[in-house]
């Protein structure tokens, strides 16, 4: 899986200015193009997101194909809870989905949607 997640930065102003746009396009009856991505106003609001240990959760979810979040927390050697939380969080975002398992155990397989982050930054 190749597939690129983008985050983007950019101020609150522009942020409101896009939303703007698009209202007024669906209130006169125009389409709006969907637009792929993450956003976020700040690159601490960025960071509060992507920390060291979400992204050393997702790089093992890539590289270790985990069948379970116990197994997951296992091979991060982290408390079972602190990942679940995690991986909610990412869930929200995009990043992972968290499926039920076939087969006769009810283990919730998570796995990342994405196999690089991009950032980009409005200046």
């Amino acid at each position: 899986m190749n597939k690129t997640l983008t985050i983007k930065i950019k101020p609150a102003h522009k942020a409101m200015a896009d939303f703007r746009e698009a209202f007024r396009a669906v209130e006169t009856g125009r389409r709006v193009r969907r637009r792929e991505g993450v956003y976020f106003t700040s690159i601490e609001a960025a960071r509060n997101l992507l920390t060291p240990s979400r992204l050393a959760l997702l790089r093992s979810l890539r590289t270790k194909r985990p069948r379970s979040i116990y197994e997951l927390a296992k091979t991060l050697k982290r408390d079972f809870k602190n990942v679940q939380e995690d991986l909610r969080i990412l869930e929200r975002y995009g990043l992972v989905r968290v499926a039920k398992s076939r087969g006769s155990r009810r283990a919730r397989v998570p796995e990342a949607l994405f196999g690089e982050i991009a950032l980009r930054i409005a200046i």
